[in-house]
C-alpha cells in the first residue's frame, strides 16, 4: 500500500458515496510528476539552469542551424505566454546564453539565438539530462516502458482532443 492507497482508503471510509477511483490515477501521476521534476531540476542546477531556462535553450538547440527562433515561435513550441517568454529570454540574455537580434525577414521583429556559450552549455546539459532520464526509467523493463508510453500518449491525446471540443 502506498500513500495514494491510504488517501483513497480514507476517502472511501469518510465518503463512501463518492467514487474516488480516478483520484488514485491522478494522484499517482501528480506525485510522479513532482518526483521527476525534482530529479530533473537537480541536473539542471548543476549547469546553473532551471527547467524554464533549460526549455528555452533546448528548444533553440533542437531547432537546428542557425539555432534561432522568433519569440512567437518559442512561445508556440513551449506553450507559454508572452510575458513568461520575455522574462525567460531576459534572464538567459543576462547570463550570455542567448541574444536578441533583428529579424532579417521582418525588420519590426526580433529573433532569439543561442550564443556560443549557450550552445556549449545546452549541449552539455542535454547530455546529462538524457543520462538522467535513462536512470529515471531504468526501473521499468523495455516492455513496461513501451506500454506506459502507449497508454500515456493515448490518454494525453484524448484529453487534448476533448478540451478542444466546445462544451
Amino acid at each position: 500500500m502506498d500513500g495514494v492507497d491510504k488517501i483513497i482508503a480514507q476517502w472511501n471510509r469518510e465518503r463512501p458515496d463518492l467514487d474516488v477511483e480516478p483520484m488514485a490515477l491522478i494522484g499517482r501521476l501528480g506525485r510522479l510528476r513532482e518526483l521527476l521534476s525534482r530529479r530533473q531540476e537537480e541536473v539542471f542546477a548543476r549547469f546553473g539552469l532551471n527547467s524554464s531556462g533549460f526549455d528555452v535553450l533546448a528548444t533553440l538547440r533542437r531547432s537546428g542551424p542557425p539555432h534561432s527562433l522568433s519569440p512567437g515561435e518559442l512561445m508556440e513550441q513551449m506553450m507559454i505566454s508572452s510575458g513568461t517568454m520575455t522574462n525567460r529570454i531576459d534572464q538567459l540574455a543576462k547570463a550570455g546564453l542567448v541574444e536578441r537580434r533583428q529579424n532579417p525577414d521582418d525588420r519590426r521583429g526580433m529573433i532569439v539565438s543561442l550564443t556560443d556559450k549557450g550552445f556549449a552549455l545546452i549541449d552539455e546539459a542535454v547530455t546529462a539530462h538524457v543520462e538522467n532520464q535513462h536512470r529515471l526509467v531504468s526501473t521499468l523493463s523495455e516492455p513496461e516502458r513501451a506500454m506506459l508510453d502507449t497508454l500515456l500518449k493515448s490518454y494525453l491525446g484524448r484529453l487534448q482532443r476533448s478540451s478542444d471540443q466546445p462544451d
